[in-house]
């Protein structure tokens, strides 16, 4: 199964050794994440390390991990979905566009407990919750 993780997912699984970092070690599906969605992450890194108390080297080395279990996406990839996935969410979520346009674009289903992307009927959402059943 191919799942587009959001970014909050991916500081869960950052910030602790959760069952979000669980899921993405072993669960054995395919994760994507849009390369241009890291400069939101950098944005909170600082948090990350403050709320995950590593430092920089333990943060890089999880980091890394995670990222093998990632592929991460180029907007070259997904620039023919912008279109409708900016028709779907504009007026939910502008930040959240480009997940809806790698969905759209590699036939995915997204992970995210953020509920506003309930609110558009185009894309299957998974939460934390349902992806441990999944898991299961």
């Amino acid at each position: 199964m191919k799942i587009i993780i959001d970014t909050n997912i991916l500081m869960s699984a950052l910030i602790k050794d959760s069952i979000t970092r669980k899921i993405i070690f072993e669960s054995g599906f395919d994760f994507y994440y849009p390369m241009e969605s890291f400069k939101e992450l950098l944005k909170y890194k600082s948090l990350i390390l403050e709320k995950s108390g590593m430092d920089e080297i333990e943060y890089n080395n999880i980091f890394f991990l995670l990222l093998r279990k990632i592929k991460t996406i180029h907007a070259e990839l997904i620039q023919d979905f912008f279109q409708k996935a900016k028709y779907l969410m504009h007026h939910i979520d502008p930040d959240d566009i480009i997940f809806i346009a790698t969905a759209l674009a590699f036939d995915a289903t997204i992970w995210s407990d953020d509920m506003h992307f309930q609110e558009q009927n185009s894309i299957r959402i998974f939460t934390t919750k349902e992806m441990i059943k999944l898991q299961k």
